[in-house]
């Protein structure tokens, strides 16, 4: 059995995060998914949902098998709880895969890390980002 691992901050879910968990859970045969607390995103604005909200929002999505909150102070933690074959970064995500292969030997994880394919927009206004999905409402609703 291959347990495969995502992780992001998943605030205002969108097409974009359903193929993202989609490719995941095609490398594997369990789909774990590590949700950032919002006191540990600092490459983004802070999310406008809540933790436990986001985190409810991608455990019901049927090729989620479990989702987790991060840990408040080591990202590591979960993925040593969690102990996977596989870590899928999203296409766009800001990691590193070489550093964080090297972050993950040095924490003694053997695992691979791989990286989802993109997915272009299925029409023309079609939105793929929780950043121009709230740049939308704004422009709509201001």
């Amino acid at each position: 059995m291959t347990r495969v691992i995502a992780q992001g901050t998943f605030d205002i879910l969108h097409p974009g995060h359903v193929h993202y968990l989609s490719d995941a859970a095609a490398m594997g045969d369990e789909l774990h998914v590590i949700i950032a607390r919002s006191s540990n995103v600092t490459h983004k604005a802070k999310p406008i949902l809540d933790d436990r909200q986001r985190r409810d929002m991608v455990a019901a999505l049927g090729v989620v098998d479990e989702a987790h909150l991060g840990h408040e102070t080591d990202i590591f933690v979960p993925i040593e709880e969690i102990d996977p074959d596989l870590i899928v970064l999203g296409y766009d995500q800001h990691h590193d895969e070489a550093d964080l292969e090297a972050a993950l030997a040095e924490r003694g994880i053997d695992c691979e890390v791989a990286r989802a394919s993109p997915r272009d927009p299925a029409y023309e206004d079609e939105l793929l980002s929780t950043g121009r999905i709230i740049d939308r409402v704004l422009e709509r609703r201001g």
